[in-house]
């Protein structure tokens, strides 16, 4: 039996007393939900915090690891005002709670589609939540942090397309956290039946300067000719840490697209999983970082082709400025019944400062003889010939760089078909690199 000692450190401000009194605010959920969160409490309280030896957390700065010093706040029920660059939200949750929702039109309701939360979807769509909710377990080294996400949400944006489903607007969801040592579990479940198609956003914002803690997590499940699009911006303090979890489904012939946007934090990991499992499914992964200052941002990917004639292609592009500091570890593995897989793998590293540091562990696990896989990584610095044309023609320094790395970004971000998404990203970008 562990010490009391040696259970805070594992369990850091989360501890067995914070956790009951977790429950008893949830009490009038559903006994299945809440048995499902003892179960993860209990685990997270079991594993062991990461150590430096971890193979899944090399290079990553384990010793400012702490749970120390955060809290779930009580709801204050008032209305916090938070503009969205991509338009109105159609639901905004604040501190782990629902704080504003902007209704479903009446021909999206009559075509059956759901956004609702997960506390309403526990009893409302209880078999869907059971069967698509963290279904998939983590791989990619932050099983603690995931099993405390579980242990710990509160609510969250559930959102199904019924089959045949086409959506002409992007689906816009907002997490945010207010207040010092505030400790947020957002979390996004999208369920996307056969042949329908959407695009949502996740946006995550800060809505003041305060140090957080950020433990969130979205499911995507793309059934048999679905096409969905999952685009997520992480605009967090500059002092908050921060863990992201995704966890993707690509069933028959279904398309995947998503786009992860880093900003904000301290220190900042997000983990990307992706699986495909029948014929024709094709998942794209893409991610932009920005890093600046002592920013670290830590990304972990895994591709599992679980199906002949599949196809994953990722591309994660980095720009690093001040003292930052990235790290990229990705995994290709090809199952053995998984033959005429195409699979690609690119980490591009842009060095804006002499004291950066870019880390990039690509891979491969190929069980299959008839395959074609490619991985990568590149670090270079900013052309010198192109900074000195670009200043040549009247452009100040500063500037001159930010078009480059706008440049170094925008076949990314070209692979967005919604051109109003596009624009809020450069937005995004731009604030960011003004700063």
């Amino acid at each position: 039996m562990p010490t009391l000692t040696e259970t805070k450190s594992l369990t850091g401000s989360f501890t067995a007393e914070v956790f009951a009194a977790h429950l008893a605010t949830s009490s009038s959920l559903p006994a299945w939900w809440l048995d499902r969160k003892r179960t993860a409490y209990e685990q997270f309280a079991a594993l062991p915090l990461p150590a430096r030896t971890d193979e899944a957390w090399r290079f990553s700065s384990i010793g400012s690891l702490t749970l120390d010093g955060f809290a779930v706040v009580a709801d204050s029920g008032q209305a916090v005002s938070l503009p969205s660059p991509f338009g109105p939200s159609a639901l905004t949750f604040v501190n782990n709670r629902l704080n504003a929702r902007t209704p479903l039109t009446a021909d999206l309701k009559v075509k059956g589609v759901i956004v609702s939360t997960l506390s309403e979807a526990t009893t409302e769509h209880a078999e869907l939540l059971r069967k698509h909710f963290m279904a998939q377990p983590q791989k990619l080294g932050s099983e603690k942090f995931a099993a405390l996400h579980t242990a710990f949400v509160s609510d969250g944006a559930f959102i199904y397309l019924p089959r045949g489903v086409e959506l002409a607007e992007p689906i816009v969801i907002t997490h945010a956290a207010s207040g010092k040592g505030t400790a947020v579990f957002p979390h996004t479940l999208v369920i996307a039946e056969e042949n329908s198609k959407a695009v949502i956003v996740d946006h995550f914002v800060s809505a003041d300067a305060c140090a957080h803690f950020s433990c969130g997590a979205n499911d995507l499940y793309a059934g048999h000719g679905a096409q969905l699009t999952y685009v997520a911006t992480q605009a967090w303090s500059a002092d908050t840490l921060s863990f992201q979890f995704n966890s993707t489904v690509v069933r028959r012939d279904a398309r995947v697209k998503s786009l992860n946007l880093h900003l904000g934090g301290r220190q900042a990991r997000h983990e990307s999983l992706s699986q495909l499992q029948a014929p024709g499914a094709f998942s794209e992964m893409l991610a932009l970082t920005v890093a600046g200052k002592t920013q670290e941002f830590d990304q972990r990917t895994l591709q599992i082709h679980q199906a002949p004639n599949t196809k994953s292609d990722l591309l994660y592009k980095n720009a690093l400025n001040d003292a930052s500091k990235t790290i990229f570890s990705g995994l290709i593995v090809v199952d053995p019944d998984a033959q005429k897989t195409d699979a690609y793998q690119s980490n591009r590293n842009l060095m804006l400062s002499e004291e950066a540091e870019a880390n990039s562990l690509p891979g491969l696990e190929i069980q299959a003889n008839d395959v074609r896989c490619t991985h990568g990584a590149t670090t270079s610095r900013v052309d010198p010939e192109q900074l000195y044309y670009l200043q040549s023609r009247g452009i100040p320094s500063e500037a001159a760089r930010q078009l480059l790395v706008f440049g170094f970004f925008e076949d990314v971000l070209n692979r967005l078909e919604n051109e109003s998404l596009h624009e809020a990203l450069r937005g995004l970008i731009q604030s960011r690199l003004g700063q």
